[in-house]
């Protein structure tokens, strides 16, 4: 028997690959209107400029916001991970205490071992 949900990783895989091409794809927009914005300059016509300068900071708000949100959104989805993964510690733990003494035994055995060979 497993620890771990089933299928959880997967939808976690999608939804990060699903995000991630969003965000390439916001990047594209945003370097486009920017190029855009540049090859304005050298021509130099006033309200040419003043329409992308515009189209420009539309972008890169909405561009900010997004990664804002996907930043926030990968935050809290790491920290719900943590939070699940120490609730079903300390479930097991709970659930077979002397499989978690042996375990946290094993864990310093280990560590005195690598931390005397110095």
């Amino acid at each position: 028997m497993s620890m771990f949900p089933v299928g959880h990783h997967s939808r976690e895989t999608n939804s990060r690959g699903a995000s991630t091409e969003q965000l390439k794809e916001d990047l594209r927009h945003l370097s486009q209107t920017v190029e855009e914005l540049v090859s304005a300059t050298a021509d130099d016509s006033r309200s040419n400029v003043k329409e992308l300068r515009s189209r420009a900071e539309k972008r890169l708000r909405e561009t900010r916001t997004r990664i804002e949100a996907r930043g926030e959104k990968a935050y809290n989805d790491a920290r719900d991970g943590v939070l699940d993964s120490a609730d079903m510690v300390d479930r097991y733990v709970h659930q077979n205490p002397w499989t978690g003494i042996g375990i946290g035994t094993a864990v310093g055995v280990v560590i005195g071992m690598i931390v005397g060979r110095r």
